[in-house]
């Protein structure tokens, strides 16, 4: 995830959560027409899909992603919670 940090500045001194919603935001899963599934956003993130999912479980029981489906898939992004915190890095 090296890569997309650059917008950021350095990441390391967040948790792993907050890194991957980053990761959402910036890569514009932030509506249900922008929805990615778990493979594309595995590509992004550079981990494997079965951690993706994990994360994405865990992130939409705390309301900060949503699920979308279309043509049968299961696609994912950030909700208005999850881009409040997003933005809450600025802060």
């Amino acid at each position: 995830m090296s890569g997309v940090w650059r917008i950021y500045g350095d990441m390391s001194e967040f948790p792993e959560e907050m890194k991957f919603l980053a990761l959402l935001h910036n890569i514009g899963a932030i509506s249900p027409d922008r929805s990615l599934s778990v493979d594309e956003i595995a590509r992004w993130a550079g981990i494997d899909s079965w951690r993706v999912k994990e994360r994405l479980l865990k992130l939409r029981d705390e309301r900060y992603i949503d699920i979308h489906v279309r043509d049968n898939v299961e696609k994912y992004y950030l909700t208005i919670n999850g881009i409040r915190k997003v933005l809450s890095i600025y802060s």
